[in-house]
């Protein structure tokens, strides 16, 4: 496939280029072409400001006649944004500028122009001193008195400025210089006395240390030990195995008291020993059915006798010991009963 853009033509071998017709243009000939503004400008027919940068649709033509040092000097035309004059300016490659020509006037040139002029005088001069050797020694007089002239003037300026404003820079330098002494004492100061109270606390603490006595402190180690463990000691539990108060003081002081009778123990009856047991059990009898009311009177009396005596010499064991007794009793009653009703 055949390239879109191609740059490379080919040239037949019997090719000559000299047959080639010329077109014979002329040498002032104009372009288009796009510019912008080199610099501020005014139009002279209506007054209209153009300033610096502002891009023209521009007619470009080469001056035959001027050259500079071979390079070709151009012209422009452009036209007024207002007024449509036309307005013409070329380039300057003496000052590597643009020079204005036709229908407009260059804006804010005056500084160009100063240069120029003082330029112009340093030409002058030189060409003055290469012919003259009095007028060197002239120049240099000049010079010297020019520059004596201007140091005494910046020296009376300066005079006046002091006089009018009255201040002592010196003494202000010394004043700061004093503040920030004094700035630098009052820190080193403060550090000091910090310093010290560090070490007055520290040997107080020290000294406190050493005069509170070591038994005191086991003391109050052994007594915060001793409430510890028995708060840890104690438990909701207990009340089940201790012994009651009432039990425990009438055992020691000798004399016998029946305990009091809880509302729990009340369904199962009062405690009784193992011994009690051996009273309970009746020989059977081969006696009339009249008899029957007698003995089951008799039994019943029996046990309630073992049972009192039971609570007098058991009254300090324990609970759980006297719940056991308790029951085996009445099941020996419960017994003996139904072998009575069976006769």
């Amino acid at each position: 496939m055949s390239e879109r853009k191609v740059l490379n033509k080919y040239y037949p071998p019997d090719f000559d280029p000299s047959k080639i017709p010329k077109l014979k243009l002329p040498k002032d000939r104009q372009y288009v072409v796009r510019l912008m503004a080199p610099f501020n400008m005014r139009c002279k027919t209506c007054g209209e400001y153009i300033y610096k940068g502002k891009k023209f649709n521009a007619r470009k033509e080469t001056i035959i006649n001027e050259l500079y040092m071979g390079l070709p000097i151009f012209r422009f035309y452009i036209k007024c944004t207002r007024c449509l004059a036309e307005i013409t300016f070329k380039t300057d490659p003496v000052n590597t500028d643009y020079a204005m020509e036709h229908g407009a006037t260059r804006n804010f040139q005056a500084e160009k122009l100063i240069e120029e002029e003082v330029k112009r005088i340093q030409d002058e001069r030189e060409e003055e001193e290469l012919n003259n050797p009095m007028k060197v020694l002239e120049n240099r007089t000049k010079d010297s008195k020019m520059e004596m002239e201007v140091i005494e003037n910046l020296q009376e300026l300066q005079e006046l400025n002091q006089r009018q404003a009255q201040v002592d820079f010196e003494g202000m330098i010394g004043l700061y210089r004093d503040i920030e002494k004094r700035k630098v004492e009052q820190e080193k100061e403060e550090d000091e006395l910090e310093t010290r109270d560090m070490l007055q606390r520290a040997l107080i603490k020290r000294l406190r240390d050493s005069d509170s006595d070591p038994d005191s402190e086991k003391e109050e180690a052994e007594s915060s030990s001793s409430q510890s463990n028995k708060s840890s000691a104690i438990k909701p539990t207990d009340f089940l195995t201790t012994i009651k108060p009432t039990e425990t003081q009438g055992a020691s002081a000798g004399v016998v008291k029946k305990a009091k009778i809880e509302s729990w123990e009340q369904s199962v009856g009062t405690l009784g020993g193992v011994k009690s047991l051996g009273s309970l059990v009746v020989k059977r009898k081969p006696t009339a059915a009249v008899n029957k009311p007698s003995t089951a009177a008799s039994s019943l009396k029996t046990g309630s006798l073992a049972s009192k005596t039971a609570v007098s010499t058991n009254a300090s064991k324990p609970i759980i010991t006297q719940k056991v007794s308790s029951s085996l009793s009445l099941l020996g009653a419960y017994s003996d009963s139904d072998s009575n009703d069976s006769d």
